[in-house]
């Protein structure tokens, strides 16, 4: 994965100075609240939608174990349509297969529909440093990218500005990237929007190469889907002459009646609607010049650690998720924090389970993701493929504190167990070995009660960063194995 954001100190330290900014909580609660109501009454008029989940589970995990299958099936379907394909093993292979592409066509600019995938492996940047520029066309992108700014939020990747701000960076910059805001500007929704479209309208219409990502790929047809709110992505996808897709291999689904399952739950679970307001398909290229599509279609199935990732029995899971971003909005970590502090495209609960597998763990930032959650479980419940974000994250966990085997660039290894966590090793090996004699347990359990008005407030030593932000539980007059023996003799049961 890109070291794009990588040299950002650990999720604690970034969270911690996320949340004295009052400005972003006040931006994060207001939209990611209005979202998700919007969202669970849109769920809410299925009556279907717990079977519409488990569909959906069901096609990723099958998908998933027969991957290397219907990718070459994918293939086969693209060539015969007109398209040619290209494998990259990582970011860096990837982004010099569509440097090499848009060099070839003699171009210097492209248009871009809003996509993961190219800001997981930093395409913006790699294309900069070989003197082709980048327009972001989906507008949060662009508010972003004028504003020199990093995403936030999945589906809202400026969720933490506001309507002024978003003014401030229209009038300021705009004029630098090409046309330029009108005189008089307001932080009007209408104006902005208005001023966005005038803007990128010369874009679109100058634009001889597109890039874009893809929301599936059906393989028997060799399709791809782009799902979108703003006909941004529909201008990108049919003006210019060539378009370069750069799609993670675990976007593909088998069939067309595979995909009519994700078109029913991902725009109720990402922007509330029955249906999104442009679904744009297409098959290989289109001959006719007066046609809408490409004349010249290439296709970049993009690796970057997710083979890795389906290695791992118990994370794999997280390849199933369809970028809604349902899980971002119930989160009261990402609510408080914001999408910055996870150092990574993908935030909140998602990104705190698929950044450590995509890039490993070794990094301060990546090893302390897994910890970016209360473990409440709000995530499990909205994520429409049912992805048991609380599991994988305590897996990571374990995977962080004992080290162990896991899979690299396709070769087994051992990781070493990070630093900073040897008192927690410690404390968990002594509970396992207390657990296992009931003896020692009942002992314990009878002097914590029996001393409990000397119970400190908070634990000493490392414990203290835990007991620094909770209050410890208050320990019981008596333990529960005593309370129970008591009391079925008080009430004639005899004890057991």
């Amino acid at each position: 994965m890109s070291g794009t954001f990588l040299g950002m100190p650990a999720f604690p330290e970034a969270a911690r100075e996320a949340v004295r900014d009052t400005t972003l909580r006040g931006n994060l609660r207001h939209a990611t609240h209005t979202i998700r109501a919007k969202r669970a009454q849109a769920v809410a008029e299925l009556s279907d939608w717990a079977a519409l989940r488990e569909a959906g589970r069901q096609i990723k995990d099958h998908t998933l174990r027969h991957l290397d299958r219907y990718l070459v099936q994918l293939e086969e379907a693209v060539t015969a349509a007109g398209g040619v394909v290209h494998w990259a093993a990582d970011a860096e292979e990837a982004n010099r297969i569509v440097g090499d592409l848009v060099r070839a066509t003699g171009e210097s600019e492209v248009v871009k529909v809003k996509s993961m995938a190219t800001q997981e492996i930093g395409l913006n940047e790699a294309l900069r440093a070989r003197g082709i520029r980048a327009y972001e066309t989906d507008l949060a992108e662009l508010i972003v990218q004028l504003g020199r700014d990093r995403p936030s939020h999945i589906l809202v990747p400026a969720i933490h500005r506001n309507r002024g701000e978003i003014r401030d960076i229209f009038a300021s910059e705009m004029g630098d990237w090409g046309r330029p805001a009108p005189e008089g500007l307001t932080d009007s929704p209408a104006e902005l929007a208005e001023a966005a479209r005038l803007h990128l309208r010369e874009k679109f219409l100058r634009a001889k190469v597109g890039v874009c990502g893809a929301n599936f790929m059906v393989a028997e047809t060799g399709t791809l889907v782009v799902v979108e709110s703003e006909g941004n992505g529909r201008m990108c996808l049919t003006l210019p002459e060539t378009l370069i897709a750069v799609v993670g291999i675990e976007k593909v689904v088998p069939t067309w009646r595979d995909l009519e399952v994700f078109l029913q739950t991902l725009p109720r679970s990402s922007t509330a609607e029955r249906m999104n307001p442009y679904t744009s398909m297409w098959t290989g290229t289109v001959d006719d010049p007066d046609g809408d599509g490409p004349r010249s279609f290439h296709l970049v199935l993009l690796d970057n650690g997710r083979t890795d990732t389906l290695a791992d029995r118990v994370g794999r899971q997280a390849l199933r998720c369809i970028r809604c971003s349902a899980c971002l909005n119930v989160c009261p970590v990402y609510e408080r924090a914001g999408g910055h502090a996870y150092g990574s495209v993908y935030p909140g609960p998602i990104g705190a389970i698929l950044s450590p597998q995509l890039r490993g763990t070794r990094s301060e930032i990546d090893a302390s993701l897994p910890y970016a959650s209360s473990l409440c479980g709000a995530c499990y419940e909205v994520c429409p493929v049912a992805i048991d974000i609380p599991e994988v994250l305590v897996h990571l966990r374990e995977r962080v504190v004992e080290g162990g085997p896991v899979t690299r660039a396709g070769n087994k290894v051992v990781l070493r167990p990070a630093k900073g966590h040897a008192a927690e090793r410690a404390a968990m090996r002594a509970a396992r070995w207390a657990f296992s004699h009931p003896g020692v347990l009942r002992a314990g359990q009878r002097m914590a009660s029996r001393s409990r008005r000397f119970a400190p407030r908070t634990l000493p030593g490392p414990g203290r960063a835990w007991s620094a932000s909770r209050d410890l539980p208050p320990l019981p007059a008596e333990p529960f194995r005593d309370w129970w023996r008591r009391t079925r003799e008080e009430s004639g049961g005899g004890p057991r």
